[in-house]
């Protein structure tokens, strides 16, 4: 039963376009909704009966509701998925945020055709002259032309490569092209022009710039068609050994073209998606075809699949396929500018294409049946969902089998999918190099996988240096200390809030997954490092049956680890095939990792002074990489003058003057 406080807003809520919230008695996010008309969406949810399924398990836990009222649905939906992803509701399909897609750049040029050129002397050349081509991943100057996006760094990196082929346009960096005085091997191996040592003029370099855009947005045959008239008016002038270069480049369009399976001149820009659900997963394969080439496929896997797909619209009920597609839909587009076209696995709301078109200003065009071209591009898609699921299926399959077998080789509890789930290890790990910089990790392991958001860094201060007994002492204390304090405040382990101290002693809320102990505090290390441990959790009075080391086996072999207990239990050796081994390895290793580069970062900055850039007046950001990026460093820009750094962009002469005294000071 709800409250009557909780039936009259519902009761009082608008026939307006809106975003509405529901919470739980504590205050937990359950779910995230859009709607056309509020009133009927919400009411609906509590006017019916939804005994024994998941939505009225959802809705008897709704203690409290909020809602936005907004001008368009339009709005609504930008809304309602900024919600999803930073809130992350229980009940909501939620696709997990990946790193920005990948473009390729092409800098802009500040070469004007009638203004009067530097020489063709080695070292002359103008960079700003000869546009850069690049891979890029972040905002968007709109000052230089962006291509793509693509779905990996790999489908980047071949374009370019065909490029050079091609066009032969430079990669090098802005420092490296200002300082050669003679051609790289790039230019030996015909990928590049050879400008940094005017080896090609800036109107014919621009000319290959303006074919390169060309070819990229799916004109290939008009590139064709200049490039052949180029190679005439070269013979007709008699110049044989440029007309020989313009027909090479014909000749390696022509094999690439050929080679490019599947091109089309009909589909220019289009993206393929095709969904799979099995065994409670999902699979979104996204195909993307730019320019007329298919760059490459891109499977995304959400989370909450059967809750979010019950829970979409009570009013209108699709498969579950249709249901991870539109949230697919909905949270991929509001990030990245679609294509006109979608060729689609599954039919999806009209109401929600039109809502992706009137936020992102691009007239979509949903293809439901295709035929032909569009037909393989979907039966490829598909088959590829197929595989990426059954891989994850696999895979999950193995890990949960892992994590069974890890926990029953230390007597923990293992009876119910649920409770291995909730199964969480927290392993640490101490790295230096003789001494300087050290760093310890904390790396977790819960829900069958790691965790990275939940890894935590802390810098060891105020040991000697080399004492790993001590590092690993503090590092615990800092960790537990808080929580442990809490815990025997609270009488018990549930519920307990409290703060953890991070590597730069500044203090953060814990969320519940974190707040809780452990169920196994893994210590890389054998006796010596679990003894250490064992004295900081016995002063806290924590249970000693928590701490495991992991010791190296004979020849510090891989497979002949032992497992040693702080709590007195003998040594136990799992077995060089065993699955929990494999489980303790890989959470092991992850933990050195993290605490590596972790050191290792802070190594290099006690060295080079790093943060004293950060530490200047004026230097954002973005002029902080500008300037590392064009003297190669920070050792680079604290050798050069004034002048050098006023010539970088966005470095005026007042702060060049500036950041010299900072670092000569």
């Amino acid at each position: 039963m709800h409250s009557d406080e909780l039936l009259r807003a519902v009761a009082a809520l608008p026939s307006l376009p809106g975003v509405y919230r529901y919470f739980d008695e504590a205050g937990t996010l359950l779910y995230v909704g859009k709607a056309r008309d509020l009133k009927k969406r919400v009411s609906s949810y509590f006017q019916k009966t939804h005994d024994g399924t998941r939505i009225g398990h959802m809705v008897g836990k709704i203690a409290r509701l909020e809602t936005t009222v907004v001008r368009s649905e339009a709005e609504a939906l930008l809304l309602e998925n900024n919600l999803i992803k930073t809130q992350q509701p229980r009940y909501n399909i939620l696709f997990r945020d990946d790193k920005s897609y990948p473009y390729l750049r092409l800098s802009a040029s500040t070469w004007v055709p009638d203004a009067p050129q530097a020489g063709r002397t080695p070292g002359a050349a103008n960079p700003d002259h000869y546009p850069r081509m690049s891979y890029y991943r972040g905002a968007v100057d709109r000052r230089h032309q962006y291509f793509g996006p693509y779905p990996s760094a790999w489908a980047v990196k071949e374009t370019i490569q065909l490029l050079q082929k091609v066009f032969r346009l430079r990669t090098c960096e802005d420092t490296v092209f200002a300082h050669r005085t003679r051609p790289c091997l790039l230019y030996q191996i015909k990928r590049c022009s050879g400008p940094c040592v005017g080896l090609v003029s800036p109107a014919d370099y621009a000319a290959d710039v303006r074919a390169a855009s060309a070819f990229l947005n799916g004109e290939s045959q008009a590139v064709l068609a200049e490039l052949e008239a180029r190679m005439f008016a070269h013979a007709e002038r008699l110049a044989f050994e440029q007309a020989a270069e313009v027909r090479n480049q014909i000749a390696a369009l022509s094999r690439v073209l050929h080679q490019q399976s599947m091109e089309s001149l009909d589909d220019q820009d289009v993206d393929i998606l095709a969904v799979r659900v099995q065994g409670g997963r999902a699979c979104v394969n996204l195909a993307m075809v730019r320019g007329g080439r298919h760059l490459g496929d891109r499977p995304a896997f959400p989370a909450h699949v059967e809750d979010g797909a019950a829970l979409a619209d009570p009013d209108q009920p699709g498969t579950v396929e249709q249901r991870v597609l539109e949230a697919f839909l909905a949270q991929h587009y509001t990030q990245v500018p679609p294509p006109p076209v979608l060729v689609l696995g599954a039919p999806v709301d009209e109401a929600l294409l039109a809502a992706l078109s009137e936020q992102t200003g691009v007239r979509l065009r949903p293809v439901f049946h295709p035929r032909e071209q569009r037909r393989l591009w979907l039966e490829m898609a598909q088959k590829n969902a197929d595989l990426q699921l059954a891989r994850l299926l696999a895979e999950e399959g193995s890990q949960q089998a892992r994590t069974r077998a890890l926990a029953e080789a230390l007597g923990l509890p293992a009876e119910s999918p649920e409770t291995l789930a909730r199964l969480r290890i927290e392993c640490f790990d101490i790295s230096h190099t003789a001494g300087e910089a050290t760093m310890a990790s904390c790396v977790v392991f819960e829900g069958h996988q790691m965790q990275p958001s939940q890894y935590r860094r802390y810098a060891i201060e105020g040991i000697n240096p080399g004492d790993d007994y001590a590092a690993m002492r503090q590092v615990l204390q800092r960790r537990y200390g808080k929580l442990a304090a809490a815990l025997a405040d609270a009488g018990g382990d549930a519920g307990v809030a409290a703060a953890e101290s991070d590597a730069q002693g500044t203090t953060r809320p814990r969320s519940e997954a974190q707040v809780r102990l452990p169920d196994v505090v893994l210590i890389d290390g054998g006796v010596g490092q679990v003894n250490a441990a064992r004295e900081v959790f016995g002063a806290l009075g924590l249970d000693l049956g928590r701490l495991v080391g992991v010791e190296k086996g004979e020849g510090r072999k891989v497979g002949l680890e032992e497992l040693v207990f702080a709590d007195g239990r003998e040594k136990i050796y799992l077995g060089a095939d065993s699955a929990a081994l494999m489980l303790v390895a890989q959470i092991r290793d992850e933990a050195h990792r993290f605490a590596i580069t972790g050191m290792r970062a802070r190594r290099a900055k006690a060295r080079t002074g790093g943060s004293r850039l950060e530490d200047i007046p004026g230097v954002g950001p973005k002029k902080r990489a500008r300037l590392l990026a064009r003297f190669g460093g920070v050792r680079g820009v604290a050798a050069a003058s004034v002048e050098d750094l006023a010539a970088v962009e966005g470095i005026s002469a007042e702060l060049a003057e500036t950041i010299y005294r900072a670092l000569h000071g």
